[in-house]
């Protein structure tokens, strides 16, 4: 039980703070008319996770730290990503007792963000070749490969369970007000995430 407890410590540790990924997937599930009109952007969340935690415990993720130009790049398209999805989100948030219609995000738009908000963000990157990549090398066979199913597993529970939540909330909040409010705080916070990236350059 030892690899699953500490994967799943480290996981948790990992996902629990509030950033742009898990805004956006708590923003879906909230704006979404049902949860499977969310799943887009949750399972494509999860699927980048997935493929971050296996490159990190593979040790090929440890490219990216090694030319500069690489990672310079991910920043420079990161912060555009993200600053475009602010406005968005904003925007939306504009008028909370407009059509619900017109707020909702096509999928092909959920997954394009999700994959934005996942991948061009090398902290995110940095922090699971740092926690996850370097704590597996202390374990190998059946112990290797529980430590690595535990920390997609808690990642596949977390979004799902992110966007669930989205959900509950818009019943909750028949009027939209609250809503409205939170994509604001929602859009303020990637806007917050995007110049820690560019603080990150200088």
């Amino acid at each position: 039980m030892g690899p699953f407890f500490h994967g799943l410590l480290l996981a948790l540790g990992l996902i629990l703070p509030l950033g742009a990924q898990n805004v956006f997937i708590f923003n879906q599930g909230a704006i979404q008319p049902t949860i499977k009109k969310a799943l887009p952007a949750t399972i494509t969340a999860a699927l980048c996770d997935t493929l971050l935690i296996l490159l990190a415990i593979m040790g090929v993720s440890l490219l990216v730290v090694q030319y500069d130009w690489l990672r310079l790049t991910l920043i420079i398209i990161g912060v555009l990503f993200l600053l475009y999805m602010g406005f968005q989100i904003w925007s939306s948030a504009a008028d909370p007792q407009a059509d619900n219609q017109s707020k909702q995000m096509p999928a092909k738009k959920q997954i394009a963000f999700a994959l934005s908000v996942s991948l061009l963000n090398p902290h995110a990157i940095l922090d699971t070749i740092g926690v996850i990549g370097s704590s597996s090398l202390v374990y190998s066979g059946t112990d290797k490969m529980i430590f690595t199913a535990t920390c997609i597993a808690v990642s596949w529970c977390w979004f799902h369970g992110l966007c669930f939540a989205g959900r509950l909330l818009k019943k909750l909040d028949s009027s939209g007000t609250f809503l409205g409010l939170l994509n604001k705080i929602s859009a303020i916070v990637i806007w917050i995430t995007a110049l820690y990236m560019i603080r990150s350059v200088f």
